[in-house]
């Protein structure tokens, strides 16, 4: 039978552990959507393709919980300690968190999956060797789904249009497509919902969105050989033909257009000021930004505590009526106690010279070693009880590893 107040202890743990980690990744996410927005308005606000690049650094944020940062930097120590202490030992503060993250992840996944449902059932046609997805609501045209992809395109759309029309609206998706926004859209959704109490992840999302679009188009240009003008009135045939708004479409959660005229402005103000750009030079600028942020993302791992941390912590203790720690001091321990993975061994005359020294008296308890996961967020330590009547110069006391235990093991894996 499993013993179930372990498993509500580790329970209870995981939700400190990681709730601990997200405020803090939280607590970076407002000075870099700060950061990003502030590149975008006065030093990308020409440059399409390094405002887009300027949005992968969000994909470090998630790996920022466990820095050293926070334990070993007096100034950030002095900033975060009280959020720390909150986290760590306040059981209902870390079940509103996670409770945060499920309700959010509800209403931002819930709503993928509803829409893939309505397109799932729509009907069907080949366009130039695509399988398209056609509907009957004036929505302008989307992309959803991230194995398998569905394009969708409004009857309306495919009724009035050229086929040289659709073939550039079938690019703009398929563009999408292949540079990965799906995707990208699909991990800051996952991050709105890990920091959930940052609302401006959600606030500023259609300027994430409105620069994938940027981009799209100029790729979507520069490959059709068409004239930027020629691409732009194909875009204002549609703001012409649909909807802004339609109080029937789904809530598409990629990318469904522009429906504002105000976006369609600024996007064809993008579109007017396109200029050819060289494919290879985009190409090694995309290969450095990937190198950067890998090397972040290396930077994050060294300067970061592991999943599971060494403990080398030696403490004897003892227990007569009362529990009392005799002593926490591992240097001067460490060297009357040594340690293997079967065995403690201690000096005899040295250790009963220590014990007399500080008048302990009943059962010595000797704590070493385990592992802990954050410093002062729980750790698990090995243990035995001291046998003092050894004559042996040095006496060897056997013990049973903490690592047998499943329920130790699983708190490793956290």
């Amino acid at each position: 039978m499993p013993d179930w107040r372990q498993l509500a202890s580790l329970i209870n743990f995981g939700m400190a552990y990681y709730t601990t980690q997200l405020v803090r990744c939280a607590a970076f996410s407002f000075v870099l959507i700060g950061l990003v927005m502030l590149l975008r308005k006065i030093f990308f606000s020409e440059r399409t393709f390094f405002r887009g690049m300027s949005w992968a650094l969000f994909l470090a944020i998630p790996f920022l919980g466990r820095l050293k940062l926070f334990y070993e930097n007096e100034a950030v120590l002095k900033v975060t300690w009280r959020i720390t202490a909150v986290t760590a030992s306040w059981l209902w503060a870390d079940r509103i968190y996670m409770a945060g993250i499920l309700a959010a992840a509800i209403c931002i996944f819930g709503k993928r999956i509803r829409l893939q449902r309505t397109v799932a059932g729509m009907e069907k046609i080949m366009f130039e060797n695509v399988r398209i997805y056609v509907t009957d609501m004036n929505i302008t045209p989307f992309t959803v789904g991230l194995l398998k992809p569905k394009i969708v395109l409004p009857k309306v759309m495919e009724d009035s249009y050229s086929v040289e029309e659709l073939k550039a609206i079938v690019q703009h998706e398929q563009t999408h497509i292949r540079l990965g926004h799906l995707w990208f859209g699909f991990a800051w959704d996952i991050l709105r919902c890990l920091l959930w109490i940052n609302p401006f992840l959600t606030v500023f999302q259609k300027h994430f969105r409105a620069d994938m679009e940027d981009i799209c188009d100029r790729v979507c240009i520069q490959n059709s050989g068409k004239t930027a003008h020629e691409y732009g009135m194909v875009l204002l045939k549609t703001l012409k033909l649909l909807r802004p708004e339609s109080e029937t479409a789904p809530p598409a959660v990629t990318y469904a257009g522009e429906r504002e005229f105000a976006d369609m402005k600024r996007r064809m103000g993008e579109i007017a000021s396109f200029r050819p750009y060289q494919k290879k030079l985009c190409m090694c600028m995309a290969a450095v930004a990937f190198l950067m942020i890998v090397a972040m993302l290396l930077a994050v791992h060294t300067h970061s505590y592991a999943r599971c941390n060494e403990s080398k912590d030696i403490m004897v203790g003892n227990y007569d009526g009362n529990p009392q720690i005799i002593s926490y001091d591992t240097e001067e321990l460490s060297q009357m106690i040594s340690y293997d993975d079967r065995y403690v061994y201690v000096e005899r005359q040295a250790f009963e010279d220590f014990l007399e020294e500080n008048n302990a008296e009943g059962e010595i308890w000797i704590v070493f070693g385990g592992f802990y996961k954050l410093p002062g967020l729980t750790g698990v330590a090995e243990s035995c009880i001291y046998e003092n009547n050894s004559e042996d110069e040095v006496v060897r006391i056997p013990y049973e590893s903490i690592t047998d235990n499943l329920y130790f093991r699983l708190l490793k894996m956290l």
